[in-house]
């Protein structure tokens, strides 16, 4: 009965006898702005804002959306004398119908980026300073396995069966493949220089790169484990994301105030002017949407993914958008 409740609640009345998927809900970290927001993405306006977040930047939610949780980039000093590993920042958990923060769950080193198994149970986060990953069990609310990765890891994208994640080690221009089976590294492949956010091709057979500093996205074919195509996109490269037609790439340019959609079949490139400073992005699946943020200004703008323009702005109460959780 739970998941049909959910199904239904998700659901308009079109008035004509049939039922429409309503359009699902953006949740979004506002960094300096200590909190994260709701957004309704079928009108852009802000439904909710939960406060008492630190300096939020990665966020995931639970598959049944019941949960987010997100990392800070706030962290204590560790006191002298003490172990490196002593916990010293924090993720938040969420509870988006409630309204509030429930419960807090420390962790060593502040938290970059924030991924989720399909099932809910773990949470990995990237921890620049400590060179790898945490994972928490949701269940027992504590972190059960740190692994190390590699200088800098920044970003985690996890397989649709659940038993594989990579993780970009922007220190050393790799990717570490971890089994989450076994919780442990397996391989690690090649990314390109300064590689950060990560996005899978529909099939999972390929990996996209966004190398920062090098401007660049690299094409990493999982099999392989090798860059196999690189593309010269623009300036300090950050956000990065996959159309709904499985073949466009979104990247955003900081440096170059601009967006791109990269077709990764013609390697063609449009270009639309984002100022200032885009930064992150994330399609809004089933709307046609990409939500981009800036990192100078409380702005994200909303772009119409096939005519490639802006079609609305969402002012932010504070700060800058930062890695979106979308639930339908």
């Amino acid at each position: 009965m739970r998941h049909i409740n959910q199904f239904v609640l998700g659901m308009v009345w079109l008035g004509s006898g049939t039922l429409a998927a309503a359009a699902p809900t953006a949740y979004i970290p506002l960094g300096s702005g200590n909190a994260v927001i709701a957004v309704d993405t079928a009108t852009g306006k802000i439904t909710k804002r939960y406060p008492g977040v630190d300096n939020p930047h990665g966020l995931v939610a639970t598959p049944d959306g019941e949960y987010l949780i997100a990392g800070s980039l706030k962290e204590t000093p560790v006191p002298e004398g003490a172990p490196a590993d002593t916990p010293n920042s924090k993720l938040y958990v969420i509870h988006p119908e409630h309204g509030h923060v429930m419960a807090e769950i420390p962790v060593s080193g502040w938290t970059h980026h924030e991924a989720i198994t399909p099932d809910g149970k773990f949470v990995i986060s990237t921890h620049p300073t400590r060179g790898g990953i945490s994972v928490v069990d949701f269940v027992a609310n504590k972190v059960f396995k740190t692994i190390k990765t590699g200088p800098a890891p920044n970003y985690t994208v996890i397989t649709k069966d659940g038993k594989r994640a990579y993780v970009s080690n922007s220190g050393n221009g790799t990717l570490s493949e971890i089994d989450l089976t076994k919780w442990e590294v397996t391989r690690s492949l090649e990314a390109g220089p300064s590689p950060e956010h990560l996005v899978f091709s529909p099939d999972e057979k390929i990996l996209y790169v966004a190398n920062d500093r090098a401007g660049t996205v690299s094409v990493v074919p999982i099999k392989e484990g090798k860059v196999e195509t690189t593309y010269k996109i623009g300036k300090r490269l950050h956000g990065l994301d996959i159309g709904d037609d499985g073949k466009t790439l979104f990247v955003s340019s900081r440096s170059d105030d601009k967006l791109v959609a990269l077709d990764t079949t013609t390697g063609s490139q449009r270009t639309l002017t984002l100022s200032p400073e885009p930064y992150h992005l994330d399609r809004i699946p089933g709307t046609g949407k990409v939500y981009v943020s800036s990192s100078k200004s409380p702005i994200i703008w909303i772009i119409d993914q096939k005519t490639f323009t802006v079609t609305g702005t969402i002012q932010l109460p504070a700060g800058e958008g930062h890695q979106t959780a979308v639930v339908p």
